[in-house]
This record gives structure tokens, sequence and C-alpha cells, in this order.
């Protein structure tokens, strides 16, 4: 081990922690804003200016405005915490110019949550303390569940009552770091943040006369390590849509600013790498990350130890390592949350890997219409390179690394980790036969290793846990967490990090709160464009690589769409089969070809005009598909075809057979009438009709000329008194 770079890198975190000291001074009141593109989008820009000039007015010293990354609650945003020393903290969602008056006027100033303002509807118990219990149901340890029961039982006994303490449970993953065998239960404690480690009733008693009763922390049985997930659920873990996740990747997202390299190494940034190149043990590195079972995030869900281990065992002095930040499924924007809330996490998981390959180079490959991830990376790296931390010599170890950035002109088909390469190189992004695989021969014929950002990401966290750690939070085949874009239709849309091995029940329906109104959640579309639907029949399926895969879908990069009773699959096929046949590069010809074919016979389909043999050609061509294209994109660019066929095959055969769609959604099968009984003659349908195919004097029962009617839906949705029939 050599201590020299362990030493530098001691100084350089202590020069972080006196650079962040003066902007972050003790007894502060911080103010939070979310500062990601999707924040800004929601107006964060113009609630950080308003912040500013209440703090200027002020004339306070002791309140800082604190720029965060997207916590990932993405419909209500823009998202304000308020941090008041000793107090808990609250958080503020869709946030106004006006709501900053009262937020700080009300909370900043005279410590009054505005609580129609709180995040989620949360209000503050009312108790003096807040415990959150962690389950322990994915770790299996069903001790800390009986514990947690315990404590109430205690707490009754002893007529502590809610006014004292508000006990709640909820999913802390690394709270247990290197304890898999560990027989008790963990729980943060509000105020203070005190993480507690009890094995038995007699720490609960002593934990209630001393903490609760006395005031006074317990400090032989306060956890002196701090988890990877404490700083989140310190702020989060009040919020049930947070405090079910297990935050790995996202684990500095909405709590550091993504700019301050201080504040990442406060976080314990670079740490790993420090200890990485002290250990001068590029084998050790990859060891490591094999037996954590960490697997490649971005689609394919190969083996990241293994894709290393193959780079590093190529001849050969040149090699490189590539981040592919090239998110183009409909409705994904994790790559693009991770790169703008915590930039410096992906940055030192790449110069490990640069490290443990032997390479000297890498790129970031990000699409172009991500300015503010471009621009918080290309921070990141001139930050790691003033600091030693990228370039000649890092921290003194010898080894030299640098990273830069290539942009990508939004072509899908460059997702593919072959034709990415040849983007970089200057050519056409058009995938290639392999083998050879880039590991053996990619960038400009050198060994090459490609992962996405949150692969990257994971790697620090894991060499700074252990394997077995991270291993013990997934499922048998595929350690650690995974983060998805919940979207469509789901109460609680945004970025969700659960572990390898949660259901999509949990995901969707606790997590994500079930379908908005009261609608039935009917399937999960996974994977994005190459993925598949999943009915809401297979809701308990825990989600792994291996289980999507045999439900005819994939896990992709973490695209996750929700439907409803209203949606119509062969539409929602329609769909994604239209992006495939836009996005194919158009090299190989089942794919360019393929696509279209099935695209014509699926706008067939929904049009009305279906035929008998549509069923078989859709299957026929599909499988041709699978087996023929020359990449993986267009090997799955049939999946969500085939995947409705296998679980909605009486949906297609009522459009061809019956023509008629089943959730009333393709227009071409739908038809509008009037009922008599329930028609009041209040004009409104006819007043709203574009092509005026609606008759009928006021007062009294209208009619819809079918010959006419265009099948826009105005009149139904304008109709107040349920006249209007669609079937």
């Amino acid at each position: 081990m050599n201590k020299k770079i362990l030493k530098r890198f001691d100084s350089l975190r202590l020069e972080g922690e006196k650079a962040r000291s003066n902007v972050i001074r003790p007894g502060s009141t911080i103010i939070q804003v979310g500062s990601a593109t999707c924040e800004n989008a929601a107006g964060a820009r113009e609630i950080r200016e308003e912040f500013r000039k209440h703090i200027a007015s002020s004339g306070r010293a002791d309140i800082v405005l604190h720029d965060v990354g997207c916590t990932g609650r993405c419909s209500l945003e823009p998202i304000v915490g308020i941090l008041r020393p000793g107090e808990r903290p609250v958080k503020y969602q869709q946030v106004s110019r006006e709501g900053v008056h009262r937020i700080f006027t009300d909370h900043v100033l005279h410590g009054q949550p505005v609580a129609e303002l709180i995040l989620d509807g949360t209000q503050k118990s009312g108790s003096r303390y807040e415990i959150l219990f962690c389950r322990g149901e994915r770790c299996g340890n069903l001790a800390a569940r009986g514990l947690q029961a315990r404590l109430r039982e205690r707490l009754e006994q002893r007529g502590v009552g809610a006014d004292v303490v508000a006990v709640q449970g909820v999913n802390f993953a690394d709270m247990c770091v290197g304890e898999s065998k560990f027989q008790g239960g963990h729980f943060l404690v509000r105020p203070g943040n005190h993480l507690y480690r009890v094995a038995s009733d007699a720490d609960l008693e002593r934990f209630i006369d001393e903490h609760l009763l006395a005031d006074r922390p317990v400090q032989e049985l306060i956890v002196q390590e701090q988890p990877i997930g404490q700083n989140f659920f310190e702020l989060y873990g009040d919020i049930s849509f947070f405090n079910r996740q297990s935050r790995i990747a996202l684990r500095n997202s909405g709590i550091i600013d993504p700019t301050s390299l201080p504040e990442y190494l406060n976080a314990g940034g670079f740490h790993s790498l420090a200890r990485v190149l002290a250990a001068g043990d590029p084998d050790g590195v990859i060891a490591e990350l094999s037996a954590s079972k960490l697997r490649g995030r971005g689609g394919g869900g190969f083996p990241t130890g293994s894709k290393w281990q193959m780079a590093r065992k190529e001849p050969g002095g040149e090699k490189y390592i590539i981040c592919n930040a090239d998110e183009g499924d409909p409705g994904a924007f994790m790559d693009r949350s991770m790169l703008e809330g915590d930039p410096f996490s992906v940055v030192e998981g790449m110069i490990i890997g640069g490290f443990a390959i032997g390479a000297s180079r890498g790129f970031f490959y990000v699409r172009a219409e991500y300015p503010l991830a471009i621009e918080r990376i290309e921070n990141a790296l001139a930050a790691c390179r003033k600091h030693g931390l990228l370039g000649e010599d890092i921290l003194g170890s010898g080894f030299s690394f640098d990273l830069e950035i290539r942009l990508g002109a939004g072509a899908f088909v460059c997702g593919e980790e072959t034709a990415l390469i040849h983007s970089i190189e200057g050519e056409r992004g058009q995938p290639r036969i392999r083998p050879p695989y880039p590991s053996q021969s990619g960038l400009w014929g050198k060994p090459t290793v490609i992962n996405n950002v949150e692969t990257f990401a994971n790697v620090p966290v894991i060499l700074e846990h252990g394997a077995e750690w991270f291993r013990h939070i997934g499922s048998d085949k595929s350690g650690g967490t995974k983060v998805f874009a919940l979207a469509g239709k789901v109460n609680h849309t945004g970025l969700v990090e659960v572990p390898i091995g949660t259901t999509l029940r949990e995901i969707i329906m606790e997590i994500g709160g079930g379908c908005p109104k009261g609608k039935r959640f009917k399937a999960v579309q996974t994977g994005g464009p190459a993925g598949g639907c999943i009915p809401a029949t297979h809701a308990d399926l825990a989600v792994d690589y291996d289980t999507l895969t045999a439900m005819g879908t994939i896990m992709g990069s973490g695209g996750m769409i929700v439907m409803d009773e209203d949606d119509c699959m062969v539409d929602i096929a329609k769909f994604f089969m239209k992006f495939s046949a836009d996005e194919s590069c158009g090299k190989c010809t089942p794919c360019r070809e393929g696509s279209k074919r099935m695209l014509e016979i699926l706008e067939r389909i929904t049009a009305g005009e279906g035929r008998e043999d549509d069923i078989a050609k859709l299957e026929r061509l599909g499988l041709l598909m699978k087996r023929t294209s020359l990449c993986g994109l267009g090997r799955a660019a049939a999946n969500p075809v085939l995947s409705t066929l296998r679980h909605y095959r009486e949906e297609y055969a009522a459009h061809i057979t019956e023509h008629r769609c089943p959730a009333k959604r393709c227009a071409a099968l739908v038809r509008y009438s009037i009922l008599a009984d329930k028609c009041v003659g209040c004009t409104a349908c006819a007043r709203n009709c574009p092509a005026n195919c609606i008759a009928g004097a006021a007062k009294k029962p209208h009619a819809i000329d079918p010959e006419r009617c265009i099948k826009c839906g105005r009149c139904f949705r304008v109709c107040r008194f349920g006249a209007v029939e669609r079937n």
C-alpha cells in the first residue's frame, strides 16, 4: 500500500473540507434548490433568483442558497429544501415565485413551515422525534422487523406518545454495511440524524430512557461509519416515494452541488480511487467487480468484471474507456439526471476503469441535446485536472489518464457500442459484425471497454464497501440496484432506484402510487423501444435481467412506461415500431425492411383494414428480425410487437375480425353517438365539433352524422352529462 498516495489524497480532502466550510458555515440555514434541466424547465432559475433577492434583503449572513442536482420527483418540481439548524428538514413542491416569499418569511425567518406547500403533502408529525426504522425486507433480516414492533410496544407501555416520537418503516438497503449476519435493526433518529444499531430489547430500553426521555444520545449504540445512502435519507426519508428506494447510483443526486469538487470529496468521493492507486493492483479491482455481480446497466447486462478482464488480457499498450451516455429511449432520463446531479462519481468510475484495464485515455459519448450535462462534465473534468485527479501522474501514483467529450447527433443506433465507436472515429454511426468484440478490437482497433453512466457510478461504491455488500443487495445473479425512469400513466413519475429483484408491483403501485384517477393498471413496457410489454397479471414479477428476458422484454437502460385500461396494446406496439423504423440505420436488410413491413401491417390493423393472416405475418417477421439482424437493437426491435401478441392476442383479433378497438383508442375503429335520453340539448358538443357533423336544436336531443364525423372525440370530452357514447 503506497501511503504517499493516501496522504496526498487526505491533503486534497482536507482542502475540500475547508473550501466547503467557507461556503456552508456551521449553524447556517440552508436553502436547497434543484438545478437540473427538468428543474430549470419548471422554473428553478427564477426561484433561485427570488431566494437570492430575499436573502440580500434580509441582511442575514447565516442563510446559504445551495444548488443541488435533481432528486427525481419529476412532476412536483421545482423542489426546495429548507434545512434549519437542529430541526428536521422540510421540502417544498412546485414552488412558485409567490411561494418563495411565504417560505422565506414564514419558515426561513420565523421557523413556521408552510404546510400546504410541503412535498407530497407530508406534514410535520408534531412529534419531538422522528424514527425511520429499516424494514430489513430486502436483506431478509426478519429480526429487524421484530425489533420495530417491540419498540412500538415499549413506547406504548412507557406512555411515550405521538407528541414525543413518530415511527415509520423505510427501505435503507445499505445500513448494514459489512454486516450480512447482523441480527438486529437500524434506525435513523431526527432531528440530529443519529443512526442507531440495536440488537436487543435492552438496547431499546436504553435508547428510550436516554435519548427519547433524557434527550441524551446513546453514543455506544450509534453507528460510527456513514452508510452510502444516509445523507439522502436524512433529507428525504419521510417521503414514501423516496424511503422505499435504495439510493446507491443516485446517492448524491439532490444532496450535493454537482459543480463542486469539495462537496463530492466531503461525500466520500475519490477515496476509492486513492485506495485503488495506493494498492496498485488492477487485477484486484477486476476481481472485486466480478465478485460483486455488477452487470452492465446499459442494456444487455453483461458482467462488468468479465468485460474489464477481457480488455485487460488483450496485448498492446493502447486501450480505451468509453462512457456511453447516448440516452435515446423515449421517456428515459436516467443518464442525464446522473450526469447533471453527480458527474464526479462517473468520472471516478472511469478513472478506476482506466487503471484496471491499462488505459490512459477515455471518452464521454454524450448526445448534444444534453447541454447542461455536457457543461457539468466539462466542469468536473477541469476541476479534476486542476487538483491532480486527471492527467499526468494522478495523486503521485505514476498512473496517467485523461478524459474528453465526444458529442452524438441523436442517432438512436449510436447507443449500440460498435456504432458508437464508429461515431467517435468520425464515421457514420452503424454497427458492425461481432466478433471481434470492442474489448478485443474497438476504438481505432484497440481494446476498448464501453459501459454506461450508471455502471461507472456504481464502481466507486463497490470498491468502498466491498463486493459482498453490493451482491447482498441484489438478486442471485445480479448485484446491487437499478435506476428506472418511471413514466406514463402513473401518479408519481420520476427516477426510482431499487434493488434488482424488486417486484413490478412495488415499483409501480407502492413507489409510483398506481395509475391516476383510479384507472386500472394494464401493462408496463420496460427497456425502451427494444423492450416488451408485461401485463398487470405479472405484477409480482421480480425485476431482473433473466426474468425480463423470459417475459419477452429486456432491462435495457431502465425505461419503464406504465399503461392503464385506456391504452390499446396494438397502438402501443405501433408507436414503438414506428420509432424503430425511423431510427434504423439501414445497414442490414432484416431491420431496415422488417421494421417497415411490420409498421405497415400495424398501421393497417389500427385503421380497421386488418387481414386474417396479419398476426401470422407479424410473428414471422418479428422472429426473422430477432434471428438475423446485425446488431442487438435490430434483434430486439420486434419485442414490443411480439410481447403484445403473446399477452394481448385477443386485442389484435378484435381489431382484425370485429373492427373494434377494445380500449377505444384507435380513432378509425371508434364510433360516436348521442344517447337521446341523456342529451339535454346544451349544444356544447355541436359548438365544439370541428366537422360540423352534430345537428340539433337547443334543449332538444342532438345527433351525430357518422359519415361526416372525423372521430376527433371532442364531443365526448366536452359533454358534461354523459350523453355522448364512444364504442
